[in-house]
């Protein structure tokens, strides 16, 4: 854990129920070795003027923790993940909450929640399986510059 992060926080469980938590939300779960999803990481830090989001890698031991905690796949890096102090949400739903909270016209994208959740996961599912065929795949995961090291939960 970075320093600096040694108070507690506030999640909800997989069962509804409010625990504390070594991390802060929102949190965002990505896929650490896929150039398009760090490029989405550092497209919400530029666009995240409060500061509010904060981020870890899928495969790092805090991201597999809350996979299971969540009981989502622990082997199939194929969404990300928003931890919010009210739950959790995936792929398109977890996108777009982002978007309302970023800066700029991107709030506007969130109108795309009126379209059903398997017609823009649909979407979603595509990108992700293509991901690593079209963008590549790092060996490692994003080590972040020190201007925005304070965004990383459980780097390294």
């Amino acid at each position: 854990m970075m320093p600096g992060l040694a108070r507690k926080f506030k999640a909800r469980t997989s069962e509804g129920t409010m625990a504390d938590t070594p991390f802060p939300t929102p949190l965002i779960l990505y896929d650490g070795v896929c150039p398009f999803c760090t490029a989405s990481v550092l497209f919400v830090i530029r666009r995240d003027p409060r500061k509010r989001f904060h981020f870890a890698a899928l495969q790092s031991p805090l991201g597999r923790t809350l996979l299971a905690r969540y009981r989502l796949p622990q082997d199939a890096f194929q969404t990300f993940v928003l931890i919010t102090e009210d739950g959790h949400a995936t792929r398109s739903t977890a996108a777009l909450k982002v978007a309302r909270e970023l800066g700029g016209p991107w709030p506007l994208l969130y109108g795309f929640i009126l379209v059903p959740a398997p017609i823009r996961d649909l979407v979603y599912r595509i990108v992700a399986r293509h991901r690593y065929r079209w963008f590549g795949k790092r060996d490692a995961c994003l080590v972040p510059s020190a201007d925005i090291r304070d965004r990383f939960v459980d780097a390294g």
